[in-house]
């Protein structure tokens, strides 16, 4: 019975670490090209895509942004860097620069502090 018990937790162990390593590796639902922004962390919330530069986050996402994620295309001397400014115009303070493919759940430095974004060929 020692055994059959011990198998049983170590396979009930196992499939939690499936499991949870699952849902830490889904992508963020952004589309090929964009750069989004949503309003709660872990991609949850109001979501806004952008495939250019935005110099004037509106009302109900400027300074309200908790998860970021770059799905820009990659190229030799193309912007695929996402610079995100602390306030409106690119002013203020950088608080975050996304590499390309890159995916942020929450970032404590950077919560609630954007107002503006451009493309960058790098951080």
């Amino acid at each position: 019975m020692n055994r059959f018990t011990t198998l049983l937790a170590a396979t009930l162990i196992s499939a939690g670490a499936v499991l949870a390593t699952s849902a830490a590796a889904q992508a963020a639902p952004c589309r090929s090209g964009y750069f989004c922004v949503w309003t709660d962390a872990n991609f949850e919330g109001m979501k806004i895509e952008h495939s250019g530069d935005d110099h004037w986050w509106e009302g109900d996402m400027f300074r309200h942004d908790s998860s970021w994620a770059n799905h820009g295309i990659s190229g030799r001397s193309v912007p695929d860097h996402v610079k995100v400014y602390e306030g409106r115009e690119l002013l203020g303070a950088v608080t975050l620069c996304l590499a390309p493919g890159q995916e942020v759940g929450y970032d404590s430095g950077a919560n609630d502090r954007g107002g503006s974004h451009t493309w960058s060929v790098g951080c």
